[in-house]
């Protein structure tokens, strides 16, 4: 992951200094209707958990799994402006005491507030941060244990926003972004109550932007 996001922003900073000495910037702010495209990478945090089964206790570790996003946005203020994070279903391979026996799918639509320090200003470099809630669906859970059942729990959280467009043109921008996302799952295992598992991943996006 943070050879990933580190590769992104090398790249938009070079691109955003071409972008600055070639070609006066465009105006950026309220009105704007938005969406961002790109591939992200959902990285849980490692050690998500223990379950207490009647199989013992069971170590939980949740893998990284990277897969097509996109967002759609309103600025309703040259500062201000709220976004929802979408995707297809992540599905993630799940190892308990170490051995890659479960796997679980998830949609983590997100809503933030966000807020744009040079919105209104003729920047094409428009960093931003933002601060909001996410619901996490999960689905077809599976346990390659014969007569053992895996259910999860949705999940609401808190969630936090860092990103950057640079504005090629009157309609386009390149972007990079970043959520952390506090992801809490109360896991049923064989019918019984098991604990909770805390994914609270971070995912990084990269891709590119157009505004309406």
């Amino acid at each position: 992951m943070g050879r990933l996001w580190t590769t992104t922003i090398t790249a938009a900073g070079f691109a955003a200094a071409a972008l600055i000495t070639s070609t006066p910037a465009l105006a950026y702010g309220q009105g704007d209707f938005f969406t961002r495209i790109g591939v992200a990478k959902v990285a849980p945090k490692s050690d998500n958990g223990t379950l207490d089964t009647a199989l013992g206790d069971l170590g939980v570790d949740v893998e990284d799994k990277s897969g097509f996003a996109f967002t759609l946005g309103y600025r309703f203020h040259d500062k201000l402006g709220v976004e929802l994070l979408a995707a297809l279903p992540f599905e993630h391979d799940v190892r308990l005491n170490g051995d890659n026996i479960a796997s679980t799918k998830h949609l983590p639509p997100t809503l933030t507030l966000q807020y744009y320090p040079l919105g209104g200003t003729q920047s094409r470099v428009q960093p931003y941060v933002g601060a909001g809630v996410n619901y996490t669906r999960f689905s077809s859970e599976e346990v390659d244990i014969d007569g053992v059942g895996l259910a999860l729990d949705d999940s609401w959280g808190a969630a936090g926003q860092l990103g950057l467009d640079l504005i090629i043109d009157e309609h386009w921008t390149l972007n990079a972004a970043a959520w952390y996302l506090d992801i809490e799952s109360d896991a049923t295992v064989a019918g019984s109550a098991a604990g909770s598992i805390d994914i609270d991943p971070v995912v990084v996006m990269a891709g590119i932007g157009y505004r309406f």
